[in-house]
């Protein structure tokens, strides 16, 4: 007992260092993705170049390879000294240990890092459907539901509690009082009550460097909602001068040119939220990101679409982008037009390393 509790101590203990060492490097893994392409279903595998494991160190052998004298014309190891051959190092190298968060606690880390308050879901904070589920076993049913390991079981220990079964003759034959057949409950099952609408303009200014802002910048945002909600769902919009909603993959790594009209996509937001994602019973998270280069005839239909998504909205957030051409007007627009609206959240993308505040402006409202 003494032992176990010992080891329970010293995993605490590592436990502590290892979130210790996370949180002090947060700030970098956001704002370079390594954790993008380490994510599993369920966990995160963090490099930690940090922490030092323990390793055995080995002594020089004199003797080289074996010991005592071999067969004249064995090869043992080429001549050190010869030609394109080096000493072997003695300095130590950089130790990487992997280590696996869940996301829950990769998204708790993250929250205390930039004091993200807990959000407080709008509306009906659940929506529940009814769900059949197999989980338990009946005396009847039908034919194609019967539980054949269990029959088998009942038959045999029938027919060994009465002396019928012959070990030298195993043959086993179930009679209508061994058959068990699965039957199903009906519970209550809790569906997506926050959905994430994702918003991009795809026109030629917006290049690949531009997306994986975006991407990184998504992965955050989902990692912290998941955490939030018990079910998240995600929608894509992408648009130049017309929008439409595609899949991820579409919208990470699709790229158009021509104008851009951001009121295109805030109509397919708009209605994507009117008739698939009523607000009195999602928590509705809308992000857009643009460069801003709007075509100048569109802002005022862009912002009066605006004005009818926010209050539908837990919050509304406007990410503008600086690419390689600059960035545009609408931010200043939004700025101008909707500075007294408090769900109303904007930020601008310089470049990798202001995603850790774009984030904090985006998700430290609490909404």
């Amino acid at each position: 007992m003494y032992q176990a509790n010992r080891i329970e101590r010293d995993r605490s203990r590592f436990k502590k260092i290892v979130r210790g060492a996370i949180r002090s490097g947060i700030r970098k893994y956001i704002s370079h993705g390594e954790l993008i392409g380490r994510k599993g279903k369920d966990l995160v595998s963090i490099p930690l170049p940090q922490l030092e494991i323990p390793r055995f160190r080995f002594g020089q052998n004199p003797k080289g390879v074996g010991q005592g004298e071999g067969n004249p014309g064995d090869p043992i190891a080429l001549d050190p000294n010869g030609p394109g051959q080096k000493q072997a190092g003695s300095d130590p190298g950089d130790h990487i240990l992997e280590v696996e968060l869940t996301l829950e606690e990769l998204a708790e880390i993250m929250g205390e890092e930039l004091a993200l308050p807990r959000i407080e879901p709008r509306g009906k904070k659940n929506i529940v459907a009814e769900r059949d589920k197999y989980k338990s076993i009946a005396r009847t049913g039908p034919e194609a539901l019967r539980h054949f390991k269990r029959t088998f079981r009942q038959a045999l220990r029938r027919q060994i509690i009465t002396g019928t079964y012959d070990p030298a003759e195993p043959k086993v034959w179930p009679v209508k009082e061994d058959k068990l057949y699965r039957s199903w409950k009906t519970l209550p099952e809790q569906e997506s009550n926050a959905v994430v609408i994702y918003m991009m303009d795809v026109s030629g200014s917006m290049g690949d460097e531009e997306k994986e802002l975006v991407r990184l910048t998504s992965f955050w945002i989902d990692t912290w909602l998941t955490s939030q909600y018990k079910g998240v769902e995600r929608r894509f919009i992408i648009h130049d001068a017309a929008a439409r909603e595609v899949d991820a993959e579409t919208f990470f790594h699709t790229r158009e040119s021509g104008g851009t009209r951001i009121s295109s996509a805030y109509e397919v937001c708009l209605k994507l939220m009117r008739e698939s994602f009523p607000s009195q019973d999602y928590n509705l998270y809308p992000f857009h990101f643009t460069d801003g280069d709007n075509f100048s005839d569109d802002d005022e239909q862009a912002l009066k679409l605006l004005s009818e998504i926010v209050p539908q909205a837990n919050v509304f957030c406007y990410g503008q982008v600086e690419g390689s051409y600059g960035s545009g007007g609408f931010l200043s627009q939004i700025q101008e037009k909707v500075k007294e609206e408090e769900k109303v959240r904007t930020a601008t993308l310089r470049d990798r390393e202001s995603i850790y505040d774009a984030l904090k402006a985006f998700l430290g409202t609490g909404r």
